[in-house]
C-alpha cells in the first residue's frame, strides 16, 4: 500500500538540517514536525542555543513536554528538581508542572523538544523570525519584551511564571 492510500498523515523524512529554521529567543530552532504535518499529534523542533540562553519559568496547560540533549550541557528546573542534563540526557516535563531551562555548557547546545499534543509550535512562530542561516542569531540588544512573551504564551496555554534563569539556591 503506497503512503497515500492509507488515509492517514503522511510520513515525514528530512534531511539533516531539514525543516522550518527560525530564529527563536535567542536559539536556532528547527521545526520538524507540527501540528499541521502531524494532524495534530506531535510537534518536534530541534534547538542549537547558545550558553547562558534558556526559558522563562513557565507552564504548558496543553501539552506535555519532553527534551533530548544531543551535543553540550543544559540544567533543568522542573516542579521542585533541578536536574544537570549533559549530552545524552532526557527530561520529561508533564503539562501543569512548571519548569525552565538553562544552556549551562559553554558551547552551545543541540537538543530536541517535543510536545505532545503538538501547538507549541505556534507560540514559537509568533516570537520568531526566519532564520537567516542555520546558526543562533547575533546576541539581541537587550532583554526580551517580556509583555509580548507573556501575551503570546497565554494565546497558546502557557503560563509564563518568572524570569529566565534557575531558582536560586
Amino acid at each position: 500500500m503506497s503512503t497515500t492510500e492509507h488515509g492517514g498523515t503522511p510520513p515525514i523524512a528530512l534531511p539533516p538540517n531539514g525543516g522550518e529554521a527560525l530564529w527563536f529567543m535567542g536559539s536556532l530552532a528547527l521545526v520538524k514536525s507540527d501540528a499541521q504535518s502531524t494532524g495534530g499529534a506531535v510537534a518536534v523542533i530541534e534547538h542549537v542555543s547558545p550558553p547562558g540562553s534558556g526559558s522563562p519559568l513557565h507552564r504548558h496547560t496543553r501539552e506535555d513536554e519532553w527534551f533530548y540533549v544531543i551535543e553540550g550541557e543544559l540544567t533543568f528546573a522542573v516542579g521542585d528538581d533541578v536536574i544537570p542534563a549533559p549530552a545524552g540526557s532526557f527530561i520529561y516535563g508533564p503539562r501543569g508542572i512548571p519548569h525552565t531551562f538553562l544552556v549551562t555548557s559553554e558551547t552551545p547546545a543541540r537538543f530536541l523538544l517535543v510536545t505532545e499534543p503538538a501547538g507549541f509550535e505556534g507560540f514559537m512562530r509568533a516570537l520568531s523570525v526566519p532564520a537567516q542561516e542555520l546558526a543562533p542569531p547575533p546576541p539581541p540588544g537587550g532583554p526580551p519584551d517580556m509583555q509580548r512573551v507573556v501575551a503570546a504564551a497565554a494565546e497558546h496555554g502557557i503560563e509564563i511564571l518568572g524570569a529566565p534563569g534557575l531558582p536560586a539556591g
